[in-house]
């Protein structure tokens, strides 16, 4: 058992699938079995199983990756401590972006990563909060903008903003020229909301359930299907502002204030204790942080920051 083998495990473990480790690792898949197949020869049991839809682990195969993961995760520690002593940041630093944020995020933060911190490799991983959550928890992002965050073990935050959640209705809705909609009324309406575990989906029912509402609601993982969803039905959903800019700019649908009383959650960015690079988590955790400050100052995110003023050194 060698190195090489154990990071062709974990990527196949983690792509769920021998063509997709085969196209990241850019090796030939038929290499990549023949590793796999020694491997399992050599420890004497079955560590993948082949399915329709690709391949999922074993006990045995599930016992081996968190070692291997460990054991990984370990030597890039390693490299990235001695690197720390005479260079700048370094590594690969993995950040985990909300849906709704991500797609107004993304771009920016490629772009000033690039500038500010141009040997460090990001690895940009998109989801619903709940998934957020766990991924944090669980060690597998070093970094996280995450909404009404909780006490996490093992993780350091940082609070942002408070950001409003608003109704996002068709573009010829018959209530798309309204200036706002009281929350009581809002279930009245088609509404389309993230399944649960969700942050959004929690504030929202934990706020119904204060005023005596039962909500009923469509569950739907997916941001672009909402959006389809919005652009091409009845159907309205309750998200911040940030989810759906590029709609609203191009006049696809319309965002209206919710008030009486007026829906909305904290973000914050969150370290997490377990990263195997400090150093480079803590220097890309200040750069996220300061990019949320200036799109919300410049207007682009509509929220309030935390404090009068972002504080800058708040992440120091």
């Amino acid at each position: 058992m060698d190195l090489r083998q154990l990071k062709y495990f974990v990527q196949i473990a983690e792509s769920g699938n021998f063509s997709r480790a085969a196209e990241v690792l850019r090796i030939a898949q038929p290499s990549l079995s023949q590793q796999i197949k020694s491997l399992e020869e050599e420890l004497g049991v079955k560590l993948l199983v082949r399915h329709a839809r690709g391949v999922t682990t074993t006990e045995h195969g599930q016992q081996l990756y968190d070692h291997a993961r460990r054991i990984l995760q370990e030597l890039d520690h390693a490299k990235d401590s001695v690197r720390s002593q005479t260079s700048d940041p370094s590594g690969r630093v993995s950040v985990g972006l909300p849906t709704s944020a991500c797609r107004g995020l993304s771009l920016p933060l490629f772009r000033v990563m690039a500038e500010r911190l141009p040997n460090v490799t990001l690895h940009l991983v998109e989801a619903m909060t709940g998934y957020l959550d766990e991924f944090i928890q669980a060690g597998r992002l070093d970094v996280a903008l995450l909404y009404d965050h909780k006490a996490f073990e093992h993780v350091a935050w940082t609070e942002m903003m408070t950001e409003d959640l608003m109704l996002f209705v068709p573009k010829n809705s018959p209530i798309a020229k309204r200036k706002s909609v009281s929350f009581r009324k809002l279930f009245d309406f088609p509404i389309v909301l993230p399944g649960r575990p969700n942050v959004l989906r929690t504030v929202i029912e934990q706020l119904a359930a204060r005023h005596d509402i039962t909500p009923a609601v469509m569950d739907c993982d997916s941001l672009p299907a909402i959006a389809k969803l919005i652009c091409s039905s009845n159907y309205m959903a309750i998200m911040p502002h940030f989810a759906f800019v590029d709609e609203m700019a191009r006049g696809e649908m319309v965002a209206i204030p919710i008030v009486e009383p007026v829906p909305s959650w904290t973000l914050a960015v969150v370290v997490s204790q377990r990263t195997m690079n400090t150093r480079g988590s803590e220097a890309v955790a200040r750069v996220l942080a300061e990019l949320i400050a200036d799109l919300v100052e410049r207007g682009i995110w509509r929220a309030k920051l935390r404090g009068e003023k972002f504080n800058r050194e708040t992440l120091a």
